[in-house]
């Protein structure tokens, strides 16, 4: 039975894991979150528990070890670990009633997930894979343009998402099989953007991996090109790199015009879309927000009011599908054709959350996936 809260309008948190996304824009996200309460946080570093619940205020700070204490002070968590551990702690968060918004990618595998989906229906507790630009105004826009028809017949969608991430970095030292490397971290923006834009799932992938023998990329390629078949003879071809110049872009063509949006995924700047028709160029801008308040707001509306949330665990299975295909390509150069996908909700405008940006926080112990401190 999921947990009842102690309130009837704040659902009460815990944030598990505190490296540089948790400190940089979660745990300072609550402060926008009227409906939610940040009243602990694990970690396994006791410099983080001490200084950052110090910060916040907090009277319960957790190692990973006391995180079935941690669960039985809250009544929702939200998952920063590392990729190959969100399905254990998902899976004892529902077991204690406690229900999980997770960070993307929401495992390593298909197997994984479907376990996460499987402990939250049998505790009926809510699961939410973190998907902020569901909720982030420019990307709700290109949904609505695409849906317009005034970009024609949607025919292509392209994109790049790339940085330089140091060889110390969890992303580069942890193998593919862990859930390492651009795919798993920043190729799931290109395939969620792809599948909303479109509004359907692909049916065939082909992909291929690089590097160019720096010892960073030990354990995970450099960067990965992938190519999608969607119904309706659509297209969408994506780029993530480990090893490039900052890049964060998508473009959206259709039969009589185009959308770029750059940059396009990020949480920390502006999100600018240029749209093409008929000759026409128009340019708007979408102030910076804090996309993950408007998560926490949604998702505790979501437990509060009792529905389900979109994007749920079957969104974030299908990303994770998408990316086993991928590497499969890779490793045998081949077309992998994919089975039908699980019926679900996608995003619409209606869901649009605008919270004001914050200021970039010290953070404590951690850097960014560059290696610059913060």
């Amino acid at each position: 039975m999921p947990r009842q809260s102690k309130s009837s309008d704040k659902v009460r948190y815990a944030v598990v894991g505190l490296g540089h996304i948790a400190q940089v824009a979660v745990l300072p996200a609550f402060k926008n979150s009227k409906n939610s309460e940040l009243v602990a946080i694990v970690s396994g570093e006791s410099e983080k528990r001490e200084k950052l619940g110090k910060k916040y205020g907090l009277d319960h700070v957790y190692s990973y070890e006391d995180y079935d204490s941690a669960l039985s002070e809250v009544d929702a968590v939200y998952l920063a670990v590392p990729n190959h551990l969100h399905r254990e702690y998902s899976v004892r968060a529902a077991e204690a009633g406690v229900h999980v918004l997770c960070e993307k990618p929401m495992a390593v595998n298909e197997e994984e997930c479907k376990s996460m989906i499987d402990a939250a229906k049998q505790h009926r507790v809510k699961l939410m894979i973190a998907y902020r630009l569901h909720f982030e105004a420019g990307n709700l826009e290109a949904i609505r343009l695409g849906e317009s028809g005034k970009l024609g017949d949607l025919r292509m969608f392209t994109s790049e998402f790339g940085q330089q991430v140091a060889e110390d970095n969890i992303r580069v030292a942890e193998a593919t099989e862990r859930g390492g490397g651009p795919v798993y971290d920043m190729g799931v923006y290109c395939i969620n953007a792809a599948r909303y834009l479109f509004r359907a799932e692909p049916t065939e992938i082909f992909a291929i991996t690089a590097k160019d023998g720096e010892k960073r990329f030990k354990h995970v390629e450099e960067m990965t090109s992938v190519v999608m078949r969607f119904p309706e003879g659509r297209i969408a071809n994506f780029t993530c790199s480990f090893g490039a110049a900052e890049v964060s872009r998508y473009a959206l063509i259709g039969t009589k015009g185009l959308l770029i949006s750059d940059p396009a995924y990020e949480y920390a700047m502006e999100i600018k879309h240029q749209v093409m028709i008929g000759g026409k160029k128009k340019t708007r801008t979408f102030p910076q927000r804090d996309q993950f308040a408007a998560e926490l707001v949604y998702f505790s509306d979501c437990i509060l009011q009792n529905k389900d949330p979109e994007p749920s665990g079957l969104e974030g299975l299908a990303d994770v599908r998408i990316v086993e295909a991928i590497y499969e390509s890779a490793r045998t150069r081949n077309v992998i054709e994919l089975t039908a996908f699980p019926a679900k909700k996608r995003p619409t405008e209606r869901q649009g959350i605008h919270r004001p940006a914050h200021d970039k926080p010290k953070t404590v112990g951690t850097k960014s996936p560059s290696g610059e401190a913060a």
